[in-house]
């Protein structure tokens, strides 16, 4: 019994809810540990655009009379993943964290992707190629969380959410189900779709804000103890994020002239990682859920084989049972 229900844990995590023991399939995906990416889409900033209007005034100005300095140093800053949409899915990230924009002169139903700056893909294309990929993995769950929406008004709000119900369609998971593996599967649902604006409220497809844990500090230990911190809180009753994503300052930046995001996260990916190790899935006060990084993909895609593993110690609660 012990072996067959056994969790497999390979580089290869395209499909590894599918491929879950029966064990988990009735579990609330709430109470699964999920791998996610912090600021998906930030792959494809795009160098040529301006930075967002929500930007601190002095940083436009600079904006403005300094592009070719500015901009290369908020891309070096702001890219958090490395990998392609299809290729984190293929990964096994299972939460994307996408911030919406609107660029002001653009037309009203075109939306992009930003941190800092604007992405080079469209929301369209990208979500599009998200769909594509969970036709060709239908036992898959994707939960995308859409958040910071600069420059919307509200029928732009509503342009976006038509948009996502006609793309996804009988993939979206309703707000009113507890979503298990096997909940999912019989009804063909693929997706949850988190909606941090009061405007979702009217409309069953789309799930409230995903609460996420972020500690806003480039100090590896310091986003450790906020985290530990927070879980002695007691976790959410749903879906909820822990991001392990680092965060510098004005300051930081300015003292560390040759480095980047990048090479702050990878120096520090192992104790991050150590930490990982330690947590546990399940609806107890101190469990996790979801788990975010930076650069997904790093070190053989060991973040997400991590997190999925840790899924095993739920299995061991039922054999003991």
């Amino acid at each position: 019994m012990e072996d067959e229900e056994r969790l497999c844990i390979s580089s290869c995590c395209s499909d590894w809810m599918s491929e879950m023991p029966s064990g988990f399939w009735d579990i609330p995906l709430w109470n699964l540990a999920i791998p996610g990416s912090h600021d998906t889409m930030t792959y494809c900033l795009d160098e040529r655009s301006s930075v967002l209007k929500s930007s601190p005034s002095l940083l436009q100005v600079l904006d403005t009379w300094f592009p070719c300095i500015v901009r290369p140093c908020i891309i070096k800053w702001a890219t958090t993943q490395e990998d392609s949409i299809s290729n984190q899915l293929d990964l096994g990230i299972r939460f994307l964290d996408l911030r919406i924009a609107h660029k002001i002169k653009d037309p009203d139903k075109v939306f992009y992707f930003a941190h800092g700056i604007y992405s080079l893909l469209t929301v369209k294309e990208v979500l599009t190629e998200v769909a594509r990929w969970l036709d060709q993995h239908t036992k898959e769950v994707v939960i995308i969380a859409l958040s910071a929406f600069d420059g919307m008004n509200l029928d732009q709000h509503r342009d976006l959410i038509q948009f996502l119900i006609s793309t996804f369609d009988n993939k979206i998971c309703p707000n009113h189900i507890i979503p298990s593996l096997l909940q999912c599967w019989n009804h063909n649902y693929q997706v949850i779709l988190s909606y941090d604006d009061s405007s979702a409220s009217e409309y069953e497809e789309l799930w409230p804000q995903c609460e996420y844990w972020w500690a806003n500090t480039s100090d590896p230990k310091h986003v450790i103890s906020y985290l530990e911190e927070r879980k002695t809180e007691g976790r959410p009753g749903h879906f909820f994020a822990a991001g392990l994503n680092l965060t510098e300052d004005a300051k930081y930046v300015l003292s560390h002239p040759c480095q980047s995001l990048q090479s702050m996260t990878l120096s520090s990916y192992s104790l991050l990682l150590n930490w990982v190790k330690q947590q546990r899935p399940g609806p107890g006060k101190s469990c996790v859920n979801i788990i975010c990084a930076d650069f997904v993909g790093a070190f053989s895609n060991e973040f997400t084989q991590l997190v999925i593993g840790l899924n095993q110690t739920l299995l061991k609660k039922r054999l003991d049972l």
